[in-house]
């Protein structure tokens, strides 16, 4: 979606369910407007927000005009990927098969990998790609014009998402957590912004502070690292890209929360804007 629409609005993990929020990438141009909902992927409801992410999927899915289900052709077809074709077919909606990252496939395994996804789901269009190299994403986005119902423009020509600057923030703060941590760490964090002041905008700088919740004591220690070396990474990283997104300079402090269980808090959920 960030390449489709030309910026960075989501962030990108190596780790499955990384997205737990509905975003919206808004891409205009001669041919017409297209919104693309990012949703969270599949999960197994342990957690009142895997409860609420589910929810969230399927509401999503029944709203869209056009389902892109998107899989890793790099890596062999799992438990995931057969309750996603089943969800998918279930909607009854027109769907595509993307089989992304082609760069790392040797292109002689894509057919049997097409022919095995039409043999378990009805698609309309079966797209490889490669998001990091570009490769066949204009002939993607030429097929998504041609499928879609015409209509009138839902936002404005400049809009790229609509998701404020502030939760943009907290999502790039995330992305440095789950790329720092290992193992259960990224699951049981949430960032929560607790200032933004643009006061100072017009002079060229914004200061931000948030807090960044885990669950455990232990696991506050692993964030914040040895002598402070984690939080410290964390920090700078992030601010490099809230600079790229916002223009301009920032001062950036973090914190770091124990909240027991906050995965199951319904008050905390909606305080970080999980929906569902």
């Amino acid at each position: 979606m960030n390449l489709l629409v030309g910026q960075k609005v989501s962030i990108v993990s190596p780790r499955p369910q990384t997205t737990r929020n509905r975003i919206l990438g808004i891409l205009t141009e001669e041919r017409g407007q297209v919104v693309f909902i990012d949703t969270p992927g599949i999960h197994r409801p342990y957690y009142q927000m895997n409860r609420r992410m589910a929810h969230l999927l399927e509401e999503s899915l029944r709203q869209a005009d056009l389902l892109l289900h998107l899989v890793d052709a790099s890596i062999p077809f799992g438990s995931g990927e057969s309750k996603a074709v089943e969800m998918i077919q279930a909607m009854g909606r027109t769907a595509f098969l993307i089989l992304n990252k082609i760069d790392l496939v040797d292109k002689q395994r894509l057919l049997p990998q097409i022919d095995f996804y039409r043999s378990h789901g009805n698609y309309a269009e079966f797209v490889p790609i490669s998001a990091l190299t570009g490769e066949n994403v204009s002939e993607l986005l030429t097929e998504i014009f041609r499928y879609l119902p015409e209509g009138r423009p839902m936002f404005s020509a400049d809009q790229v998402t609509d998701r404020p600057e502030r939760f943009i923030v907290s999502e790039l703060i995330r992305e440095k957590v789950l790329e720092r941590t290992r193992e259960e760490i990224p699951y049981a964090t949430a960032v929560v912004i607790d200032r933004f002041d643009e006061s100072k905008r017009e002079h060229n700088w914004v200061r931000i502070a948030a807090t960044i919740v885990v669950e455990k004591p232990s696991q506050k220690k692993i964030v914040i690292g040895k002598g402070g070396e984690g939080i410290k990474e964390i920090g700078t990283r992030a601010r490099l890209d809230i600079e790229r997104l916002l223009g301009c300079r920032v001062y950036l402090e973090l914190f770091v929360k124990v909240v027991e269980k906050w995965r199951n808090q319904d008050r905390f959920l909606d305080h970080i804007g999980i929906e569902g």
